[in-house]
Parts: C-alpha cells; sequence; structure tokens
C-alpha cells in the first residue's frame, strides 16, 4: 500500500489530528535546521512522506503551518518565561530583562518565526488563522504580564505589554542579524571593519531590555 492510500485513510478528527502534527514537526524541524525563510510546502510534504496535493488538505499554505508553529512557540515561551520570574529572588530591571533575554535567545525557530510572523505568515493565511494566531499570542501573554508584574509592581499592564512587543520584535531582528548565511558570516569573520555586524542576540536583548524597563518604571502615569 502506497503513502498516498495510507494519508487518504486518515479520516476521523483523530487521524487528523496526528496528521496534522506529524506535518507540524517535519516543519518545526526543517525549520531548526535550514531556517524557515527557504522552506517549500514541497520539503515539508517530502519530511513527511506525503503529496504537496495531500498536505494541502491539512494546511492551506505554508505560511500557516509556520504560523501555528508560532503561536505554539508563544504558549512554550510563555510558560518558560513566567516559570522563571516566578523562581527570580532578586526582582528588578536587570534581572527581569536578563529572563527575557535569556529564554528568548534559547529559542532560535521561535526567533526566526517572530521575524517574519509580520512580515508574510499573518499575510497568505485566512482571516480565521489569522484571528486564531492573534488570540494564542493574547492568551500567551496574559501569563507574562502576571509575572512581570510580581517583579516589577511599578509596571502596569499597558507597560508590560510595551515590554513584551519590544522584546519578541528584537529578539526575532537580532536573531536574523546574528545569523546571516554562510557566506556573509565568513566575510563578517575575515574582515576586522565588520566586527560591528557580528552580534549575540542574548546580552544584546538584555541590555536594550534592561534600559526599556528602567525607562517604563520611570515614567510618569499616562
Amino acid at each position: 500500500m502506497d503513502e498516498a492510500s495510507e494519508f487518504q485513510r486518515a479520516r476521523s478528527p483523530e487521524a487528523k489530528r496526528r496528521r496534522e502534527a506529524s506535518i507540524l514537526e517535519a516543519a518545526r524541524s526543517l525549520g531548526g535546521e535550514r531556517g524557515i525563510r527557504d522552506i517549500t510546502l514541497t520539503d515539508i510534504a517530502t519530511a513527511v512522506g506525503m503529496h504537496k496535493s495531500a498536505l494541502l488538505r491539512y494546511f492551506e499554505t505554508r505560511e500557516e503551518i509556520f504560523l501555528r508553529l508560532t503561536a505554539e512557540g508563544w504558549q512554550e515561551w510563555s510558560d518558560a518565561l513566567s516559570a522563571r520570574l516566578r523562581e527570580n529572588a532578586e526582582p528588578g530591571p536587570a534581572s527581569v530583562a536578563r529572563a527575557f533575554a535569556a529564554t528568548l535567545a534559547a529559542r532560535g525557530l521561535f526567533c526566526d518565526l517572530l521575524a517574519h510572523a509580520p512580515l508574510n505568515l499573518e499575510r497568505n493565511v485566512s482571516l480565521t488563522a489569522v484571528r486564531d494566531f492573534k488570540l494564542a499570542t493574547l492568551a500567551a501573554r496574559g501569563p507574562i504580564t502576571a509575572a512581570v508584574r510580581e517583579q516589577l509592581p511599578a509596571l502596569d499592564d499597558q507597560d508590560v505589554t510595551d515590554l513584551v512587543a519590544t522584546a519578541v520584535s528584537l529578539a526575532g531582528a537580532l536573531w536574523q542579524i546574528a545569523n546571516p548565511g554562510t557566506e556573509v558570516a565568513a566575510l563578517y569573520r575575515s574582515d576586522p571593519r565588520l566586527a560591528h555586524a557580528v552580534i549575540e542576540v542574548e546580552p544584546r536583548l538584555a541590555r536594550v531590555l534592561t534600559a526599556t524597563i528602567t525607562g517604563l518604571a520611570a515614567a510618569p502615569p499616562a
């Protein structure tokens, strides 16, 4: 029995959920290995062992697949960051910033997805997919807001919303800068004048977020 027949038989809701999970896992693995920019639907279908036409029964576009992974990444990061903040014994702008920076820098694929989400992942999917994604990110921000405000009572909900937006935007951009193509990376290493182009995501992100938190805490109420 060939692969196409196997996939045609995935008719029950549970079988479809398993198939969707296998597609998402294949995309996650490929994205982690190569970055998501050049991963195609055909690449994902091949990794799963199915035809591209069969994959389209589960996801309309590659962007929908990666947007789902971004939503999952938000929830996983929210859990990790909230847990780290709750364990933080020395509240303050610098320690909170380090928690944000460390948990984001440890999630390279998530940072890659964060950069692409507003640029293209949200632009080639249905309105339903966009709504589901936005609601997922909203739900993920809730525990982060509660954990940050326990550490930094001077910040209100809007302050934390701005902090999270700054953190994820910067993490996405800095990860792209820190992970250029192979030839460009070699160029940076070969020319001392280009040393400024070589960055580490975590310390740079921690520094900027410390300044951001300090400024938000000192700002008068709107």
